[in-house]
């Protein structure tokens, strides 16, 4: 399950900038088992710079790629990405793999200074990336985004992107990742169930709860997720919900470990809001299944509600029967008093990709990422994939499918209050795991929201006082 998505226009301008910092005086893990110097730089691909070649690539030097197989699939790579690359460099061979163990596959490399030149890192066996930063085995990409975009005149590839797509990728200051897909969240219905029984979209908690009871008294369950492997869509649904009535400030405390950031009333209240929908409207035997058997149940109408990524129109697309129609809303307001609106949304880029600074070839690879940075890539990474990219503006204008058609025009109508969400669960496993444990606890056994509040809390601190785990802060 890949967190990615897809193209709108203006939209692309709202996603909210963050920049990512090593706290002062703290040293990161080395997830990678330190840094091998034993990659020879000095034999390193290059060529001259010019107007034409920015980045100053061999042109005949081959280009190694490894890309992960999962929810996006491998065709934007194959089918497009490639042959693009290859329309310009037409003499440098490019050297294609997939895996779905990144890092059981990439980190051994990473550690020889043998890396292949560009990297996608994602999915279940995802590497460490502050590691692999620290440890001086990813490429620094300010020349990457200074260079002029390969399709887009007069503008550097940093001006063609959706604000906050290269503060996401930087680390101390300065870029290592190409954060390339860009996600809307929401809770995700079919409109053609809906339509059929009349049934009125809700911006309000209690219009919410209300359609919730009609949804079960028709003999569907009104909301459901998997527990056994996606309960961060859950924690995810419940911090969204936190954020707007609190603003995105109650998340950042959270990423930055700030003393009482889970007992935080926004939190409560979100947590006992939620906790209710799981009493009430929830089959408690998804506790056990995974992602698949309850997306598998929403296309067959048996679940109403399902929260989740743009992602999940793709990755059901074999499943999708033809009476369905993905259709995404924001997560209603929980209170009337939530200091942002209804219509407020959380999307941000995700799905990492980056240039391994001892390869054989890192400049080719970098120049790899400008073509996938181009226009006419991302147009059709957006067509294969049903996933919006950090390319702003790329698909505008272009008949797209149903559900992304949708989760554009949540992000049209949430204007400028997009929110990018929270960091937590990529800078610190513990807490991570502790809120999917928590967070099921709240939806599957009980709905103390309470309860949930105070061991994530206790999880936060655990985490804030372990001087052994490098620590992160946002501002």
């Amino acid at each position: 399950m890949s967190e990615i998505t897809t193209s709108r226009r203006t939209l692309l301008r709202r996603a909210a900038a963050v920049g990512l910092v090593a706290a002062p005086g703290v040293s990161f893990l080395s997830a990678c088992a330190g840094s091998d110097d034993s990659g020879d730089t000095s034999k390193q691909a290059t060529g001259t710079k010019s107007a034409d070649n920015p980045l100053g690539i061999d042109p005949k030097a081959g280009v190694e790629i490894v890309i992960f197989d999962g929810g996006l699939g491998t065709k934007y790579a194959t089918d497009v990405d490639t042959p693009l690359f290859n329309k310009k460099w037409p003499d440098a061979k490019i050297t294609y793999s997939a895996t779905q163990q990144v890092a059981t596959t990439i980190k051994p490399r990473l550690n020889a200074g043998s890396a292949p030149d560009m990297i996608n890192n994602s999915g279940s066996d995802i590497m460490d990336f502050g590691a692999i930063v620290k440890a001086g085995q990813a490429a620094d990409l300010s020349d990457l985004f200074a260079a002029p975009s390969l399709d887009i005149a007069g503008k550097t590839v940093a001006e063609t992107l959706v604000p906050g797509a290269v503060q996401q990728g930087t680390y101390d200051g300065k870029p290592f990742a190409v954060n390339y897909s860009f996600t809307v969240f929401g809770l995700w219905y079919n409109k053609k169930l809906f339509d059929k029984n009349s049934w009125t979209v809700p911006t309000t908690w209690t219009d919410f709860t209300a359609l919730l009871d009609k949804i079960k008294a028709a003999g569907v369950t009104p909301f459901g997720y998997a527990g056994a492997n996606a309960s961060y869509y859950m924690v995810r649904a419940l911090l969204t919900s936190a954020a707007k009535i609190g603003t995105e400030q109650v998340l950042k405390d959270i990423d930055n470990l700030k003393p009482g950031a889970w007992t935080n009333d926004a939190i409560m209240q979100a947590a006992k809001a939620w906790g209710e929908v799981g009493n009430k409207y929830i089959d408690k035997s998804f506790l056990g299944l995974k992602h698949t058997e309850v997306q598998l149940q929403q296309d067959q109408d048996k679940v109403a509600f399902y929260p989740c990524g743009s992602w999940l129109e793709n990755e059901q697309a074999a499943s999708t029967p033809a009476g369905f129609e993905y259709a995404m809303m924001a997560f209603p307001s929980v209170t009337a008093a939530d200091k942002l609106p209804a219509t407020a949304i959380n999307a941000a880029a995700g799905e990492i990709y980056f240039a391994a600074a001892k390869s054989k070839n890192p400049q080719g690879g970098k120049e790899y990422l400008r073509t996938m940075l181009s226009k006419e890539a991302a147009l059709e990474f957006t067509k294969l994939t049903k996933s919006l990219t950090v390319v702003a503006g790329a698909a505008d204008g272009v008949t797209i499918s149903p559900g992304l058609t949708s989760a554009n025009d949540a992000l049209s109508k949430a204007g400028q209050d997009v929110f990018m969400g929270y960091l937590f669960d990529t800078w610190y496993k513990k807490l991570d795991d502790a809120s999917r444990e928590a967070v099921n606890q709240l939806m599957f056994k009980g709905g103390d929201a309470k309860k949930f509040c105070d061991t994530m809390e206790a999880a936060s601190q655990a985490v804030a006082k372990d001087s052994s785990i490098t620590k992160f802060t946002r501002s």
